[in-house]
């Protein structure tokens, strides 16, 4: 096991253990890569958005807010108007963040932090180290209603949270020590996850034998 991945285990005290699979590939061969991917997920109300942001701006990476990229492009199909939400487009999707992944990976030299409620659609390949944010549900219950979520909509998404769907998708889709459970309930928590992915994205860079100054 690297040096990274025994600090995140420290840090986050997950001793799952799985060899890891180097893929071939353009961009996203994490062969490949100077700086890692990171995946953010976990159900609507975690604060995806808010870490995934603000951890950006922490070390320089690329923030794509995949729900956004999906409007922007009309990744979608439809709507399905009974859940109040859009039909995916998994491959127009899959087709348009391979791109991304890959220009600001070769290109633009830089790492990528994705957020999106789901996870187990991506290729593998793309992602360096998977955090599953978890709220507690009196928590998430408040910011999913400050939201205005239909009860039906809100609900749907408290009982994906208490059954833990996102982090069983998540541990089925990936290598598992590279899969983190987070927890997300205050700015105390968010600040902390970040400060230790800072850490760990260091040690990935040491790791690769990359300047940590070179872009």
């Amino acid at each position: 096991v690297s040096v990274s991945l025994f600090l995140f285990f420290f840090f986050f005290k997950d001793n799952h253990q799985v060899t890891l699979e180097t893929m071939s590939g353009d961009g996203t061969d994490a062969s490949k890569r100077r700086r890692p991917n990171i995946l953010i997920t976990g159900t609507p109300g975690v604060g995806k958005t808010a870490t995934a942001s603000l951890l950006a701006e922490r070390t320089g990476m690329k923030h794509i807010h995949i729900g956004e990229l999906i409007q922007q492009h009309k990744c979608y199909e439809g709507r399905d108007e009974d859940l109040d939400s859009f039909i995916l487009d998994e491959d127009k999707l899959l087709d348009l963040m391979e791109t991304m992944l890959g220009e600001a990976n070769l290109e633009d030299g830089v790492g990528v932090v994705c957020d999106y409620h789901a996870c187990e659609l991506f290729p593998e390949r793309w992602f360096d180290l998977i955090l599953v944010l978890r709220t507690k549900t009196d928590v998430l219950f408040d910011r999913l209603s400050k939201r205005g979520y239909s009860d039906k909509k809100r609900d749907e998404n408290m009982e994906c949270e208490i059954m833990q769907v996102i982090l069983e998708e998540a541990r089925e889709a990936y290598d598992h020590e590279i899969v983190h459970e987070v927890p997300s309930n205050t700015t105390e928590d968010i600040d902390s996850n970040i400060a230790r992915v800072e850490a760990w994205t260091k040690q990935w860079i040491a790791d690769k034998g990359v300047d940590d100054d070179e872009n």
